[in-house]
Parts: structure tokens; C-alpha cells; sequence
């Protein structure tokens, strides 16, 4: 067994739920038992530890949920926790539960709400669980091959109906700030145009391109849509108006949200997890668990919060060649 001062944690899953998270906090109940530390889950992320609802959890507890989406400590949104006398009362709360750190899993919003707890003395080692891929510091967020997956399921049934009724398929994905599940999704399931907030594309050029295919013999077209793009459905309508063409638009909401993690999301979430664990043991404070150049490694919580990445456009402009 591995020696540490550290007594106690706690963790959370907090913000949208993410394929992952349940081996995510697997990971931590299990490595912390490995260094004889006592967990406790607290249901429904900062609003939960507001109001106390903290359960100690045991490797036993974990047994058989790794391959299951959302989280079984579930999640909520807080907005006591975005008020300063919200944050306070939280940090209080771990103070009388003598927690020695608080894992928190989730996206910009959640680790930013661990950062203001870090203020009020609250150790934080946060674990990117997100599937819009929109944590700028890490290159991998967990949740997010899941939900590409998904999405192309989705998309490769679409296509094949667009196909056999020589129909334009507007598909919308999520992603309200971060294109990439679009991107992906485009790329993979060959996707004729990519709309995404970081660059989003004229209706217009949407349609030339529409045009441009049909000259060219093609009888079906493929749209995706980042959901911080929108408006999917008057898309579709501009398509048929000016071309023609029966266009049909689906929106896939929640569904992407759902489903059991791939392999690579249990897979980043056992090592993130491990990680978050064995650094709170070594004595480490406010960390984010991250992936960088294809490695897993660790970021200062502030710092990894203040880190912005350029967009980079090699994948669109990779599946626009492809799509000719």
C-alpha cells in the first residue's frame, strides 16, 4: 500500500454529463483505496455540496459502472455556486467535512468553479469531462469520442435515406462554442459542407456548393451543423427554395449525450483518474488533468483555465478536398 497524509477526498461530476465520467470516478475510488483514502461522492455536483448530500463510497461501490454513460452521482447546475457568499458556503462545507481535496469532473464551467474554491483554500484536481472537446488547454476531453460516434451513427443512417430520395440531409450536432464534434462528425461521415461557430460559412456558399454538386452528377448532399451555428431548419428551407432540392433537417439534441463510452473514453478516464488521485497523494494543489501532444500529464488550474486555442482549420479544409 502506498503512504500518504492524505485522509479524505471528495468528487463530483458537475455541468453536462459526459460518456466517461462513471470510469472517471471508478478510477478515483479505486486509486484511492490504494492509498488507504477515504472517498465520499457528492450527488448532483455544487448544488449537492451546498446541500450536503455526500455519501462515502467503497471500491465495491464502483463495481460495474464503468461501461454505463452519464454519472451515477448525477449532475445539476448551481446558481448559488456562481454567487461569492455560493462559493463560500461550499468551501465551508468541505472544511467540515475535512476533505483534503475535491476532484471535480466536467467541463470550463465546473473547473471554474473549482478555481474559485481553490481561493477560499480548497484543494482542486480537476478532470476534463466534456464532450464538446472545448477545454482549450487539453486535446482530449473525456466524452467526446463517444459522442462523435454517435453522431456518425446517426449521420450514416441519414445519409443512406438521403441517398435513396436524392435529398440534402441538414444534420445538427452539438457543440455551442466548439465546432469539433462537427468537424469530426463531417469528416468522417462525408460531410459536403461543416458549419461551426469558430468560422461559420455563408448560407449562400452552402448552396453554391449544393449547386456545384449537382452539376457534377451528385444527387445527395450532406450538411453539418455546429449547434452554436443553429438554425438548422431555416438552412434547409433556404437549400430547397433556391435549388430545388428536397431538403430535410434533423437535430440530434440529447441523443449524443447518451450512450456507453468508447474504449478511448474508459480508457482516458482510468488514467485521468489514476492521476488525479496519485498527485493529491504526493501532495499536489488546484491541478487540471490534461492531455498535450499525446500524453497524458497535468496543468496548473488557473493557468489551464486562461489558456486559449487558436482555431485551427487543416480539418476543414482536409474534408473540403475529400467532399469534391
Amino acid at each position: 500500500m502506498n503512504e500518504t497524509t492524505v485522509k479524505k477526498i471528495g468528487v463530483l461530476t458537475s455541468g453536462g454529463d459526459a460518456p466517461g465520467m462513471n470510469a472517471a470516478i471508478r478510477s478515483v475510488v479505486r486509486t484511492a483505496d490504494e492509498y488507504d483514502i477515504k472517498v465520499v461522492g457528492i450527488e448532483r455536483g455544487y448544488e449537492g455540496l451546498l446541500h450536503g448530500e455526500i455519501n462515502e463510497m467503497s471500491g465495491k461501490d464502483v463495481s460495474g459502472i464503468m461501461n454505463r454513460g452519464g454519472t451515477v452521482l448525477h449532475t445539476a447546475r448551481s446558481e448559488e455556486m456562481r454567487t461569492p457568499e455560493g462559493v463560500a458556503k461550499a468551501a465551508q462545507v468541505c472544511k467540515i467535512l475535512q476533505l483534503d481535496a475535491l476532484v471535480i469532473i466536467g467541463g470550463n464551467g465546473s473547473l471554474a468553479g473549482g478555481l474559485d474554491l481553490s481561493k477560499h483554500g480548497v484543494n482542486i484536481m480537476g478532470i476534463p469531462g466534456t464532450i464538446d472537446l472545448d477545454l482549450d488547454c487539453s486535446d482530449y476531453t473525456i466524452g467526446f469520442d463517444t459522442a462523435v460516434n454517435t453522431s456518425l451513427d446517426a449521420v450514416n443512417k441519414i445519409r443512406e435515406t438521403s441517398c435513396s430520395h436524392e435529398r440534402c440531409s441538414v444534420v445538427e450536432v452539438m457543440g455551442r462554442k466548439c465546432g469539433q464534434i462537427a468537424l469530426w462528425t463531417g469528416m468522417a461521415g462525408g460531410a459536403e459542407e461543416v458549419l461551426v461557430p469558430e468560422d461559420p460559412v455563408d448560407f449562400d456558399k452552402v448552396v453554391e456548393q449544393i449547386l456545384e454538386n449537382r452539376s457534377r452528377g451528385k444527387n445527395h448532399n450532406l450538411i453539418v451543423v455546429a449547434e452554436g451555428v443553429g438554425h438548422s431548419q431555416e438552412l434547409a428551407d433556404y437549400i430547397e427554395k433556391i435549388t430545388g432540392i428536397q431538403t430535410r433537417a434533423t437535430i440530434l439534441g440529447h441523443l449524443q449525450r447518451g450512450g456507453q463510452p468508447t474504449a478511448k473514453d474508459r480508457l482516458a478516464a482510468g488514467i485521468m483518474g489514476y492521476n488525479a488521485v496519485k498527485l493529491i497523494a504526493e501532495g499536489a494543489r488546484n491541478r487540471i488533468m490534461i492531455v498535450r501532444d499525446g500524453k497524458y500529464t497535468d496543468i496548473d488550474l488557473a493557468e489551464g483555465l486562461k489558456y486559449k486555442r487558436e482555431y485551427d482549420k487543416t480539418l476543414y479544409d482536409i474534408l473540403k478536398v475529400l467532399a469534391i
